[in-house]
């Protein structure tokens, strides 16, 4: 008999930092969730990914055990690299912070395509440049 899901939680974790602090402390606290156990074995998944923020969706079951999944970074964590930027451009549309070649997106495209709604790799591209052009970064080529 499967057991009875009680919650799913969705959290972004800086790989290999879990710590019961906030945000992942109050989160799974309330649904009584061992906080520490899941720390241990987020930060033992995520070692090699030091410093990436990480969505990790948490499974809750009836009798407070748990489930996760780790995805892939956000796209823009990704594009800031390429583009050795910090931080995004506060009016995107208007000025361009940084540029990243056609390759950078097609590297971070290939990354991200199983967390994307599409397994076509053209359509995965585009998604990527929105998401470049909303942060003011321009494409080349």
């Amino acid at each position: 008999m499967a057991k009875k899901i009680t919650a799913q939680i969705k959290l972004h974790v800086p790989g290999a930092q879990a710590n019961p602090a906030p945000p992942v402390g109050p989160a799974l606290g309330q649904h009584g969730v061992n906080i520490m156990q899941f720390c241990k074995q987020f930060n033992e998944q995520t070692k090699d990914k030091e410093g990436l923020i990480l969505p990790a969706v948490i499974t809750v079951y009836e009798d407070r055990s748990f489930t996760f999944i780790i995805k892939s970074p956000p796209s823009s964590v990704f594009l800031k690299r390429a583009a050795n930027l910090a931080k995004a451009s506060g009016i995107a549309g208007k000025e361009v912070i940084g540029k990243v070649t056609r390759k950078q997106v097609e590297e971070i495209a290939k990354l991200k395509i199983p967390d994307l709604n599409t397994s076509d790799l053209s359509v995965a591209i585009k998604i990527i440049e929105g998401t470049a052009r909303s942060m003011g970064i321009g494409v080349e080529g």
